[in-house]
């Protein structure tokens, strides 16, 4: 059962960052002010998920207590209210992204989701044997496997673009590898892993170039940068968010409006039809015809109290501070025996993820002591194997901050690093 505790006081002595007001930030996130084995919650797992705020947790409550029902075709006010404040996120999350127009937006359930609509049906209906599809090494597991799924079904190839020593993509490698062969570049936007920002409108100048598509994994940036997928230049951007203090089960997926309709259904059922005889269908506009089934309604309606809510802050300022959480953690973790940080280089053209090993203790006993401290973080390869293998790895600690975090949850963490190391005798 979880235990609530009164606020930490030395999270009251944090110092701010710039004009970042942490404490009055926390104040929105219950489940912050839990106590964990005896210890105030340091969750550092944002990467995985962020901690919902409560202007969310009232949206979904509010839909299931009072206005539960499906949306679209429904007679009754129940639907049309339901209706019109599920049509009303496609408009905010379009402005979000700064997508050029609503049919832009597709929800689907998560980042994963997204690509693999993509994958299967702009990969499946333009991909043939002998194509090249780029992807990188940073690359989470959700943007490699569906290429490979649509190469062993079409005949394409799948290639890794390679990374500097620094852990930053290689733009110098990518622009050989191009050629009139490259069909899709596959890439993310920020790394999981590394927390590295790639350079996407110089790689999807070049890829266009060559008249390949652009495929972005936005998970771990749109919970931290602005996002502008126009200036970006990509043709697909991805993202989930549960990552970016919203509901599970919902994601947003932008492509560009002339690849989209020219795309055929990724699954088929109600919703996305515009009739259905029994030996044929034909199917609704862009952006219904991939929205198959029930959509999540209330996850959608918590999306658009997420959007609300993060309009609410200064991005930039909370930017700087997650900054400088990175760069004291970078500085007080460098001063612990044993660690090796990934990559070890600065703060810049990162987003606040930063992953280590300890000498001589598996990650997972790292994670175990850390929990027994009140941390959290998350342990293991990260669903990114081939960035593990280019580290020589099998896996690392991660710890990733949200503008929520505090210093002093930083100084939990290394404290039960250097705990780790006292009870493995390291």
């Amino acid at each position: 059962m979880a235990t609530v505790a009164t606020p930490h006081t030395a999270l009251r002595r944090t110092p701010p960052s710039g004009s970042w007001d942490v404490d009055r930030v926390r104040a929105d996130f219950p489940v912050l002010a839990r106590v964990v084995n005896g210890r105030p919650l340091a969750y550092l797992d944002n990467a995985a998920t962020s901690q919902k705020p409560r202007p969310v947790i009232e949206a979904l409550t509010e839909f299931y207590q009072h206005g539960c029902a499906n949306v679209h075709r429904g007679v009754h006010a129940l639907s049309q209210e339901a209706s019109v404040a599920y049509d009303a996120v496609r408009e905010r999350a379009a402005q979000f992204l700064n997508a050029a127009s609503p049919l832009e937006i597709i929800f689907t359930h998560g980042t994963t989701a997204g690509l693999n609509l993509v994958a299967q049906s702009h990969g499946g209906a333009t991909l043939h044997p002998g194509d090249e599809i780029l992807v990188s090494v940073l690359e989470h597991h959700s943007n490699i496997v569906p290429w490979h799924l649509v190469a062993q079904r079409t005949g394409a190839r799948v290639r890794a673009i390679p990374l500097t020593p620094d852990g930053d993509l290689d733009l110098e490698a990518f622009q050989r590898m191009l050629s009139e062969r490259t069909r899709i570049v596959a890439v993310t936007h920020a790394s999981n892993v590394l927390g590295t920002v790639t350079p996407l409108a110089d790689l999807a100048r070049l890829a266009h170039q060559r008249g390949a598509v652009v495929v972005v994994d936005g998970a771990q940036s749109a919970p931290h940068l602005p996002i502008d997928v126009q200036a970006l230049e990509c043709d697909f951007f991805a993202c989930s968010p549960h990552k970016m203090f919203g509901p599970m089960g919902v994601g947003l997926l932008y492509g560009r409006a002339g690849l989209l309709e020219a795309m055929p259904p990724w699954q088929g059922g109600g919703g996305m039809i515009e009739s259905v005889e029994i030996d044929r269908s034909t199917y609704a506009p862009i952006p219904t015809r991939f929205e198959a089934g029930t959509p999540p309604v209330a996850e959608v309606l918590g999306l658009g109290a997420a959007i609300d809510y993060l309009a609410g802050w200064d991005r930039a300022a909370a930017l700087r501070h997650e900054e400088t959480l990175l760069g004291y953690a970078i500085e007080r973790l460098r001063q612990v025996p044993g660690v090796r940080l990934f990559p070890s280089g600065s703060v810049q053209d990162r987003v606040s993820v930063l992953s280590f090993v300890v000498d001589g203790i598996h990650a997972h006993d790292v994670g175990q002591v850390l929990d027994a401290a009140g941390v959290a973080v998350r342990v293991g390869h990260h669903c990114a194997q081939p960035l593990m293998q280019h580290l020589g790895v099998a896996a690392t600690v991660r710890a990733s901050f949200a503008p929520y975090n505090a210093l002093v949850e930083v100084d939990a963490l290394v404290a039960g690093v250097e705990r780790a190391r006292e009870v493995f005798a390291v």
